[in-house]
């Protein structure tokens, strides 16, 4: 893959990066000019139709691609080998047809399982390309099916629609043409995310005429796979238009709260970005099937060795044989190395039954009986969405008891993604959930609030009577922050319910919060651009809100600062317990009991936010106001003190059932778990603490540690990666030890998660430890997001939950819960490893015990070729005389219950270490059936030899006979010793092989069948005259004691003495100590803090920017439902223009007896703006609300501090800031959050000492502490880009 292809990728990536994307709107024939060169002179249209294939075959290819497949199997090219060879006459020593037969039946039954699994394929991508749209043709919209879309057509989609392809917004009919999509199906996330239009557009494009006529140019990257990132432009009127990732719908998006929208398509099809992130298909082998390919070939050059040898040994028969017998010199009239050639093909044929054709057809339908045994569990049915199990793959049954690294993706996989309001702690007291037995009310306790929505299931009788009595100022407060300070919009309400509130929240998190204020009174009812309206208790209250200053990755907290209708004013603010409690004054009793709870909190992995206030002073806001509007608050915000914490929100991110026992289950089973998730670092490690992958005694390797990692590889004993190099080959042999270095160190830790990773870097993760480990991997998920990890990973498991059926799709196995991975892996997976490996070896066993009795009877028949076995016993042998049995093992073989299964894990180790199949069990295969073909053999050799009478057997049908007699039995004592599950069925299958052996032998035996046809039917009564001889009977009878007990001695025997040897050893060495374990602490020293932090917040920045440009608020009924740019103010379009100037968005307000700067008026005296491309500014402006989904490189860093902290505006006005002097400096208004005391000293000072206090920052905020050092936690988050970080 050369080093993973990674700097290859890269390169592709900047290739793609530059402008060669054109597209003209509503242009079919100028788009379908573009060609590219494809081999030779052949030329293909550059921009592909929105078709989707993701099936393997067609009509056309199947046959020729099947069998292509098919044949890259060695067993079947050797079968087809010995087919040609028998089609010969000269050398055929059997019927061209007794092979031809079976090989054509092993192909039409792997043939036939591969087109039913593609026919699925061909279902699903004819349900998706056959999925109505509206696309504009001439001057109006007809509808349509997504395969008829073209790059360039425009594309009207109304609310829950699915966006068909990747598009430009034009319009849509919400305020400044926002359009809510929800990512479900690309990234797991449940929260809306916003996209917008150009300005332009949004103005322009205001009728369907308008649309129809325009022709506006969009210049853009070539499709690539960087889901978070597209830059382009937009020419149009002779005028360009900077485009990014926030003016561009995905394909796979879901529209909400979006009555219509209007898109130009900009990728199609497999050009889209989703398609580029979905890898190819791979062939899937097991291990199994990629030793047996070896083990062919070897049984193949062994075959021809033997055959070699007998050639040889009837070279020197037939010379000797020539020299004593002159006179018949006639009956070998060719010369002996032709006749000796032709012998060895003779041979070759004979002994090819060693491997044999029948082994490969039960093995097929053994496969397809345990992908059935996997549907039919019932213990595997998801009955809420009544989901069964369902084995997509029927070849990879044995694959699911090797499994040693499994991958899992977070969103929808382990959580739930609901998020439910579970506990708060209010002024010291922490306030949980009733129980159910005592005081729990049957109904609802939020029926007096008609605004309640009926849905929340905390409830705590204590808390709601000091609520509903109002009489404890800090519940009030408490309350009244969580319905002020976020960022929440109200939807419509229902025309038939106008009290049921409609909230859209950025997060869930804030969904939770605002939800749970709603419920206990304290209801979020409006906002405009400068207030909010709160029903408290029944009473409406109107906060004009003066500042918002949003969450991002490195506040970590939210504030607002508002005015109350009291006068007063006062900022709230919530946010990481770690930024909060460093910036309070002081520390009190309360204070320390809610740091108590805090812990408490994340012992039961609950996402926490600690809430605090502070009462501003007229004066001191009227003076920061005012130097705010002369500075435009080019500053970073930096808090100096809380008056009063309030307490703390505990929320519960549900797990699904069962997955910490199923996590702690597969980790007993030497099972290690990585979780790859595109997720927040916080989000992602409360996650691994709550599912119990991560625990407190573990070592969490954060960023910090990076710099030490050349000494931990040290002590690993890693290789180090050498340093970088100029030559081509010496950068990719650096590349590899990087990568190999990083891999060994990853494996070497109990879990490992990666944080902020793109679905392609998932795949090449898995791939990574594929490369350098040659494990068997598992990647389970359930969005379209983990598409391309499940196939490069050994299995794909898809869940089937809330983010569509994308992965179950491209999945070899279907689950409906995470905690059903544990009965699939270690019950049916390992029952079907034993299973195959029981029955391979058997196998093997069987036909050397059969068939090289023919290699011992050619010593003494002159190495003629001739077969010693009567003909219809060799034809019905693999078929019916010992197939039956071998198949029970292949089906219904248990050597422990699935109970047992998953009491005892450890069992499971025996796949991944390859012990029940390797080339050591296959020697011994091969050596035990050796050894009882010799017995079998030459024990009757011996004692028929020199007899003579009724009672002798030493005639040559008497002699095959008692061969081929003792032969059946001795397999038969065979199986019945390795089968440790034995029901009916197992006995009625053994005496079934033993009745069908008396019943075809008598048959075909028979004087009936003689008369017709002496030539086919030879042996009349031969096996009647054995059986009747209680001498012959004696001699089978010893032949199969001498086969059996001496191997039953050795299975007792060895496993007691090896199980001895290994308690005396245990005893010698006593404990073992791990030098790593012993002393950490010395080399990977943490600062960590007492207790750890439990903040998870989903911190995307939320609507503010918008809330405060107006662009998010209606204006009025008056909307068009055509195109809502139609009716909106021309000023809107400045608004949402203007660079984002800071964090802070401060409202447009005037006060009585004070003359204010109108805001943002900064004289270029002032503030000297560096010059920046106008483009670019543009870009920026919009990837800046987008900053937290930006992807990351395909490096991967070992840390836990999230460092996606914003884009370029966010730099700029630190930049800026530096420019100004400390007086042009304001603070921000958390800079108001000072103690009652400094405020009054403060007054007491003169204005110029009272501004350096005031402006005065503070050092950056702490990253998130950990609790304790641990042992071998691996926490990896992908580097973020350069722009990010500084």
């Amino acid at each position: 893959m050369g080093s993973l292809g990674q700097r290859e990728d890269l390169q592709d990536e900047d290739r793609n990066s530059a402008f060669t994307w054109k597209v003209q709107a509503n242009n079919r024939a100028y788009n379908g000019q573009f060609k590219e060169k494809v081999i030779l002179c052949w030329q293909r249209k550059k921009y592909k139709t929105n078709v989707i294939r993701t099936a393997k075959y067609n009509f056309f290819s199947f046959l020729p691609l099947n069998l292509y497949e098919q044949f890259h199997r060695v067993s079947n090219l050797f079968f087809l080998l010995i087919i040609i060879l028998q089609s010969i006459p000269d050398i055929s020593t059997l019927p061209w047809c007794s092979l031809s037969t079976p090989m054509v039946c092993l192909l039409f039954i792997r043939a036939t399982r591969d087109l039913l699994d593609d026919m699925g394929r061909h279902k699903s991508d004819r349900a998706i390309n056959n999925r109505p749209c509206q696309i504009l043709m001439g001057k109006s919209f007809k509808e349509k099916k997504w395969q008829d879309l073209c790059v360039g057509d425009v594309v009207c989609l109304r609310k829950d629609n699915i966006v068909p392809a990747d598009m430009l917004l034009l319009a849509s009919t919400e305020p400044s043409s926002l359009c809510y999509v929800e990512t479900v199906d690309i990234d797991g996330e449940t929260n809306l995310k916003f996209r917008q239009a150009l300005m332009v557009t949004h103005k322009e494009l205001a009728t369907i005429k308008k649309m129809a006529s325009f022709q506006g140019t969009v210049t853009c990257e070539a499709p690539n796979s960087r889901m978070h990132h597209f830059v382009g432009c937009l020419e149009w009127n002779d005028k360009k238009y900077s485009l990014d990732i926030g003016n561009l719908l995905l394909r796979g998006c879901r529209i909400r709260n979006t009555d219509t929208c209007y898109g130009l398509v900009i990728y199609a099809g497999f050009d889209t970005k989703i398609m580029k992130n979905c890898g190819k298909i791979h062939l899937k082998r097991t291990k199994l099937d990629l030793l047996m390919n070896k083990l062919v070939v070897v049984i193949f050059i062994s075959v021809v060795l033997v055959c070699l040898v007998l050639a040889f040994g009837f070279g020197f028969s037939v010379k000797e044989f020539k020299d004593h017998h002159y006179y018949l010199s006639g009956v070998h009239g060719s010369s002996v190395a032709a006749e000796s050639f032709f012998v060895f093909w003779s041979f070759l044929i004979l002994l090819s039954v060693t491997i044999p054709m029948s082994m490969f057809i039960l093995s097929e339908f053994i496969y397809l009986g345990n992908s059935v045994f996997i549907d039919w569990d019932l213990q595997m049915y998801y009955k809420p969405q009544d989901v069964p199990a369902k084995a997509r793959s029927t070849s990879l049954n044995d694959h699911l008891g090797q499994v040693e690294y499994i991958f899992s993706d977070k969103t929808g996989t382990l959580t739930q993604n609901i998020l439910t309001f579970n506990k708060c702690c209010i002024n010291g007291r922490v306030y949980g959930p009733d129980s159910e037995a005592t005081t729990r009310p049957k109904e609802n306790p939020y029926l007096w609030n008609k605004f309640s929505d009926g849905k929340l299931l905390f409830h705590n009788a204590a808390l709601l009577h000091l609520v509903r009595t109002n009489g404890d100022e800090a519940v009030r407060e408490f309350w009244r922050l969580l319905a002020i300070c976020h960022t929440v919009m109200v939807r419509e309400s229902p025309r038939e319910r106008p009290d049921q509130l409609l909230y859209q929240a950025a997060s869930p998190d804030e969904g939770a919060l605002v939800t749970a204020a709603r419920n206990f009174g304290y209801v979020f009812l409006s906002r405009t651009q400068d207030t909010i309206t709160i029903m408290e208790l029944g009473e409406e209250r109107v906060y004009q809100v003066l500042a918002i200053m949003d969450f991002n990755s490195m506040r970590k907290r939210m504030s607002v600062l508002v005015r109350k209708p009291e006068g007063t004013i006062c900022l709230y603010t919530k946010g990481a317990d770690t930024v909060i409690f460093e910036r309070l004054h002081r520390k009190g009793a309360m204070e320390f009991a809610t740091e108590e709870a805090l812990a408490a909190f994340a012992q039961e992995t609950l996402r926490t936010l600690c809430l605090a206030y502070r009462e501003v002073a007229e004066d001191i806001y009227e003076d920061w106001q005012q130097r705010h509007q002369e500075a435009s608050l080019l500053l970073q915000n930096r808090a100096q003190a809380l008056q009063q914490l309030l307490g703390a929100t505990a929320i519960e991110d549900r797990l699904q059932d069962g997955v910490p026992e199923t996590i702690k289950c597969l980790k007993k089973s030497n099972i290690k778990i990585w979780v790859l998730t595109g997720d927040k670092q916080e989000t992602a490690v409360n996650i691994g603490f709550a599912c119990e992958l991560l625990s407190e005694n573990m070592l969490i390797l954060e960023e910090k540690e990076i710099r030490r990692l050349s000494l931990l590889c040290r002590r690993f004993g890693l290789p180090l990666a050498a340093p970088p190099a100029q030559d081509s080959r010496a950068r990719r042999s650096s590349e590899v030890l990087q990568e190999r270095a990083f891999v060994d160190l990853a494996s070497k830790c109990q879990a490992v998660i990666c944080c902020r990773v793109t679905p392609k870097q998932k795949a090449l993760i898995v791939a990574l430890v594929k490369k350098y480990h040659q494990v068997v991997t598992l990647a389970i998920g359930d969005g379209a997001n983990d598409i391309n990890m499940i196939k490069t990973a050994d299995v794909g498991v898809g869940l089937a939950g809330q983010e569509g059926m994308q992965a179950v799709q491209n999945s070899d196995f279907v689950l409906g819960q995470f905690c059903f991975l544990q009965r699939l892996l270690l019950v049916h997976g390992r029952w079907s490893y034993v299973r195959i490996c029981k029955f391979l070896r058997y196998f093997f066993y069987k036909s050397m015990a059969s068939m090289m009795v023919q290699v011992w009877f050619a010593c003494y028949n002159g190495f003629t070729g001739q077969p010693l076995y009567e003909g219809w016993f060799l034809a019905l042998f693999n078929l019916l005389y010992s197939t039956l049995p071998v198949l029970y093992i292949g089906l219904f073989e248990q050597d422990v219950s699935a109970e047992q299964s998953l009491e005892k894990p450890e069992l499971y180790v025996v796949g991944q270490k390859d012990e029940l199949f390797n080339y050591w069990v296959f020697v011994q295969a091969i050596a035990h059936g050796v050894t009882t073909s010799l017995v079998n053999f030459f024990m009757t050799l011996w004692i028929s030899r020199d007899t003579a009478g009724p009672a002798s057997f030493s005639d040559h049908q008497s002699f095959a006979v008692v061969v081929a007699l003792s032969c059946l039995l001795s397999i038969t004592m065979e199986v019945i010793l390795i089968i440790k599950y034995w029901t009916a069925l197992c006995v009625a299958t053994i005496l079934l092989s033993l009745g069908f052996y008396a019943i075809m032998t008598t048959t075909t035996q028979s004087f009936w069948l003689f008369r017709v046809s002496p030539k086919t039917f030879p042996f009349l009564y031969a096996d009647l005259s054995v059986v009747s001889s209680p001498s012959i009977l004696l001699v089978v009878l010893l032949s199969v004691s001498i086969n059996t007990f001496p191997v039953l001695a050795l299975r007792v025997i060895f496993p007691a003495l090896k199980e001895l040897r290994a308690k005396e050893e245990k005893v010698e060495e006593g404990p073992s100590e791990e030098i790593f374990t012993m002393e950490p602490l010395p080399h990977v020293h943490r600062e960590s803090r007492a207790r750890r932090s439990s903040y998870a917040f989903s911190h995307h920045e939320g609507y503010a920017n918008l809330i405060t440009q107006g662009t998010i608020l209606r204006r009025g009924p008056g909307v068009s439902s055509d195109i809502a740019s139609e009716s909106l103010d021309p000023s809107d379009e400045e608004a949402a223009s203007s660079p984002k100037e800071s964090h802070w968005h401060l409202r447009k307000m005037s006060f009585l007896g004070k003359k204010h700067q109108p805001q943002g008026q900064v004289s270029s005296q002032e503030v000297q703006l560096p010059p920046t491309p106008s483009s670019s500014f543009s870009v920026d402006r919009q990837s800046s609300l987008h900053s937290e989904n930006q992807p990351a490189l395909p490096k991967y860093v070992l840390t836990s501090s999230n460092r996606l902290s914003g884009s370029f505006q966010e730099q700029l006005p630190r930049a800026q800031e530096r420019s100004l002097s400390p007086k042009q400096r304001p603070p921000s208004p958390e800079k108001l959050l000072l103690t009652k005391e400094r405020s009054h000293s403060l007054r007491e000072k003169s204005p110029l000492h009272r501004e350096s206090q005031l402006s005065s920052s503070e050092s950056q905020p702490q990253p998130l502490g950990s609790q304790s050092l641990l042992s071998g936690q691996l926490t990896l988050e992908s580097q973020p880009d350069s722009s990010e970080e500084k």
